[in-house]
């Protein structure tokens, strides 16, 4: 298995990170990408990718952070390229439920984080709340640099999901598709192609059933992927292979 988006520079993860780790490594999981959110994650995450073999990080700015802190997209362009295990761009995008951030800003920083990505040839880590419309707008308007897209927690309408395969996304399960009242997005990941689908936490966030409640963390993704093997009908060892293939295809393969 692997851990497409956690966050183990946050607490409770960061103070337990050797426990942490050993229970993921007891699940089975080989590779953990811990996101960055703002300048200072970014500076914890480069400390955090020396911990251990299985971590590995990204840069970018969370669109809540954009008001605050950003990164010129020289910037990212020269830090994915200074270090191996920087391995994506983001997370990024628009959140307009919360708008913690002015929109224009939420844009300008987005499409910083877009041409860094193609420059890069890496993934791009998209999160995108309420903002459907103008999140596809943005990212179509590439579409000729081929952008590898992958949108993460992904919680969107199946109509939102397939204007993004026409542009070759790649879309993240988290333990939101365990919940009694996903129906929708449970249709929706039944509805995606088993090559396009990957699977994170979101840790320390949004636990799965039956661990909901508690602080979430990377040993918890074996009942999201139980969960979507159910949804899909495959069995749960196929589907391993199948979210852990497309995690290995879209990060390392760089003719993708």
């Amino acid at each position: 298995m692997i851990d497409s988006h956690c966050h183990l520079d946050h607490e409770p993860l960061i103070n337990n990170l050797n426990d942490v780790l050993e229970r993921s490594k007891k699940v089975g999981i080989d590779k953990l990408l811990t996101i960055s959110t703002n300048v200072n994650s970014y500076k914890n995450i480069l400390n955090l990718i020396k911990q251990d073999p299985m971590i590995y990080g990204s840069i970018g700015i969370h669109p809540h952070e954009v008001q605050t802190s950003n990164f010129e997209k020289n910037y990212i362009v020269q830090e994915f390229k200074k270090y191996q295990k920087i391995i994506g761009v983001g997370e990024t995008g628009l959140d307009y439920y919360y708008e913690n951030s002015p929109k224009e800003t939420q844009i300008k920083s987005f499409k910083i984080h877009i041409e860094a990505s193609i420059e890069c040839n890496c993934p791009l880590i998209v999160h995108s709340r309420d903002a459907e419309n103008e999140t596809f707008s943005i990212l179509n308007d590439y579409k000729n640099s081929n952008p590898k897209i992958l949108m993460h927690c992904f919680t969107g309408s199946k109509e939102f999901a397939k204007k993004l395969l026409d542009l070759n996304a790649y879309f993240s399960a988290s333990g939101i598709i365990t919940f009694k009242n996903s129906v929708e997005l449970q249709d929706t990941f039944k509805f995606l192609p088993n090559d396009k689908i990957l699977i994170e936490t979101d840790s320390p966030f949004l636990a799965p059933i039956p661990m909901r409640g508690k602080k979430n963390e990377p040993s918890f993704i074996q009942y999201t992927l139980q969960h979507l093997s159910k949804l899909k009908e495959i069995d749960k060892s196929s589907m391993d292979h199948i979210t852990t293939q497309n995690f290995e295809t879209l990060f390392f393969n760089n003719e993708n």
